[in-house]
């Protein structure tokens, strides 16, 4: 009896503390990742771009299947990425991302608009800060739009307790469909990464603190080339790009050329061999590209427009502004986040980070 009532207790105690969220299969598009999203009842599956660097849940109208739970409001909604932007009018609709994962009457935008943004995906899956939404009605500046990852929360507390986001990526490995990774609700996967995960304070630099924003230097070797500033950390950007001056002294010190027909730098065998270890100094941790983290993946060189299949390309780019004068000073992009585990916690207003088995994977 007694050991009956010990194991009973157990047992309650190993519930009480039993995580509770839910793990969606994320796919690898060599510059970013998709997710499946179903919308609609009955449902249409689509193909949607994962974006942490925006809010917003889009999909374009020449795809879109309204259905009896599609229904138009009266607002229109305009987005202006880096080089992109599209326009569209709101529908709210029920929107599926996983199993279990289900929210009725989400905010979606069918975009009658759409420039510079690969026509490949359907549309796009927004998970950044309810605070980026800011400005996207059309006319409303100050009203916010309600993210996918909020009304889980409020409408399925029981699997996603928490506004938090797991984000498990790897690094490129042979199929352009290889599979990316997971992309966790309401907690994080501890199968997933080493030890545990650092966090660090979102920015209070704006805009950088609308967004996952963070405060971060870089080193290369034992060279500063970017000193404590504000950017953001973004899977729907490919690469890393970093303020112009330090992008100057990351090209000097590698040896590295600028490519004209990639825009991208590039370097030769030998400077391969000597680069060094590029590090990022989050509050206290620091977290280190080794050399095969700083090259694009040499099997995916012709998918780059203009790229030769015997080049070696960095994965650090230029950003275009000076220290302080662009709305950030480096963007942590899809090639940081392939070697780290990401956690955007929106709970509690912080980012994290951990190692993973693939953080120093010499795959590229």
């Amino acid at each position: 009896m007694a050991h009956d009532i010990a194991r009973l207790q157990a047992l309650r105690d190993r519930s009480k503390h039993r995580k509770r969220f839910a793990n969606v299969p994320l796919t690898n598009e060599y510059s970013g990742c998709t997710i499946p999203v179903d919308i609609g009842d009955p449902p249409t599956r689509y193909n949607f771009f994962l974006d942490s660097g925006s809010a917003i849940t889009w999909i374009r109208d020449t795809v879109y299947v309204p259905t009896d739970t599609s229904t138009p409001t009266v607002r229109a909604v305009g987005v202006t990425y880096e080089s992109a932007s599209f326009e569209g009018f709101e529908f709210l609709d029920t929107v599926t991302v996983g199993p279990g994962l289900t929210v009725i009457g989400q905010s979606i935008v069918v975009a009658h608009e759409v420039n510079n943004i690969d026509n490949y995906y359907d549309g796009v899956l927004g998970i950044g800060p309810v605070a980026s939404t800011l400005g996207t009605v059309i006319g409303a500046s100050t009203v916010p739009i309600p993210t996918v990852a909020n009304n889980l929360l409020s409408q399925n507390p029981n699997i996603v307790p928490a506004d938090i986001l797991g984000i498990f990526l790897q690094p490129y490995s042979g199929s352009p469909l290889d599979p990316a990774g997971q992309l966790t609700f309401g907690g994080t996967d501890s199968t997933l990464y080493n030890g545990n995960i650092a966090y660090t304070p979102i920015t209070n630099i704006r805009p950088a603190s609308d967004y996952w924003g963070i405060e971060q230097s870089i080193v290369y070797g034992n060279t500063e080339i970017l000193r404590t500033t504000s950017g953001i950390v973004d899977c729907g950007f490919s690469l890393i790009a970093i303020a112009t001056e330090a992008f100057e002294l990351y090209k000097a010190a590698t040896g590295a050329e600028y490519d004209d027909a990639t825009r991208l730098l590039v370097i030769s065998d030998d400077g391969y061999s000597a680069l060094q270890d590029l590090k990022f100094n989050i509050r206290g941790e620091t977290y280190t590209l080794t050399r095969n983290g700083q090259i694009w993946p040499r099997s995916l060189n012709t998918m780059i427009p203009g790229g030769e299949a015997g080049s070696i390309y960095l994965i650090v780019r230029d950003f275009g502004d000076r220290i302080g004068e662009g709305d950030y000073d480096f963007v942590n992009g899809y090639v940081f986040m392939q070697r780290f585990y990401t956690v955007f916690d929106a709970t509690n207003r912080q980012v994290g980070f951990a190692t993973t088995p693939f953080t120093d994977a010499d795959t590229n």
